[in-house]
């Protein structure tokens, strides 16, 4: 699929990266969520994430991919503390936290921000944006007169490009678009003043032409401010897009991670080669008729080895029986897959039976297609 002039650049033109030398904003190390099934159940547990780890800089973008059920929203709730985490830490601009309080949890939200997936479920509708936005500007800035509030208000209206203020200010949700709601939404994180944005499908309720729009705003502000953003989608080409970073999740743990523009256009493991060639492309019809099987698999009783392997062309009964470590298979790319780790009785790539065709070099999955709209 072509790239429209114009409406799309590859994700390393939009950001510059950390500096040398720079510490995370947040970091991550082990998280893994186990949730108790039943009052009854003996002992069950839904694995939803199993030691993930990350490392996201100030003005970087880092994508978190999966299908849904992957376990991408517990993640964010997880670095939000709005979830306790079974196991694993946490450090925020090198300092290791716990929450365990309400008021710990304000201090920490200073910091780290959530932007929701629904807009519409997002904003209380018997409050005008006046009411949404000053709330959160007293909770973040207590002491300010009235005038101040309102003064920060219009400020915060102008970050998100709802101009001018005053149509706005005293409107009502559903007196405004999807794409104007999103936007009040982010406004509202803005008056934290965070370090941190952890946007979670911040696109997928909006309507296609309001899409794009949306990841331009949040890469103005991550520049602007200098925000670190996770940004988590089921969207290969919205994370190419917008993302310095890609990480692509199934089954509740990483399977591939590097830059972008390599995880989407290079794709080593077998899922992500899966969620490339899924993405809808007019000139490779036919390959949606072919390859992987089956569903993923139950986060109760997951398969042993690789959790992919009930549904991948390569898996042998090394994938069968032994879970894979991230392999680097590339400058700065890893993939979890016995097929890149040279381990004797491994499956190589030769190995391939019907599976999708990925894109070529060069084949430009195009963003303005599925995100739709200009900036």
């Amino acid at each position: 699929m072509s790239t429209q002039a114009g409406s799309a650049a590859p994700a390393e033109a939009l950001g510059p990266g950390p500096a040398p030398g720079e510490a995370p904003a947040i970091r991550a190390r082990g998280l893994t969520k186990l949730f108790k099934v039943g009052a009854f159940s003996h002992g069950a547990s839904v694995h939803a994430v199993e030691d993930f780890s990350i490392d996201l800089y100030h003005r970087q973008v880092v994508a978190l991919v999966g299908e849904s059920g992957s376990g991408k929203s517990t993640v964010a709730r997880l670095l939000a503390q709005t979830l306790p985490a079974t196991a694993g830490a946490i450090e925020l601009n090198g300092q290791p936290v716990r929450v365990r309080s309400g008021r710990q949890l304000r201090v920490y939200c200073h910091d780290v921000q959530m932007i929701f997936q629904d807009p519409f479920a997002s904003l209380n509708s018997i409050h005008t944006v006046r009411y949404i936005l000053g709330r959160s500007v007293a909770i973040h800035h207590p002491g300010l007169s009235r005038a101040g509030r309102t003064g920060q208000i219009e400020a915060l209206l102008d970050k998100v490009k709802l101009t001018p203020p005053g149509r706005f200010i005293d409107k009502f949700p559903h007196e405004l678009s999807g794409g104007q709601r999103q936007r009040i939404a982010i406004a509202r994180t803005l008056a934290a003043s965070p370090h941190v944005l952890l946007a979670d499908e911040p696109i997928s309720m909006l309507d296609v032409s309001m899409r794009l729009g949306i990841l331009n705003l949040l890469a103005d502000l991550r520049d602007e401010l200098g925000l670190a953003v996770l940004y988590i989608t089921h969207d290969v080409a919205s994370a190419r897009y917008f993302a310095d970073q890609t990480m692509v999740m199934y089954a509740g743990r990483i399977v591939e991670r590097g830059a972008s523009e390599v995880v989407t256009q290079q794709p080593a493991h077998p899922y992500t080669q899966l969620l490339v060639a899924s993405a809808p492309d007019p000139d490779h019809l036919a390959d949606a008729a072919v390859g992987a099987r089956g569903e993923p698999p139950s986060l109760i009783d997951p398969p042993p080895g690789c959790r992919f392997h009930p549904r991948c062309p390569l898996a042998n009964e090394l994938c069968r029986t032994q879970s894979p470590p991230l392999a680097e298979v590339g400058p700065g790319h890893e993939a979890a897959c016995w097929a890149h780790s040279g381990q004797p009785g491994a499956p190589t790539m030769a190995d391939r039976r019907r599976f999708p065709a990925v894109a070529p070099a060069g084949h430009r999955a195009d963003p303005a297609g599925s995100e739709g709209g200009q900036r």
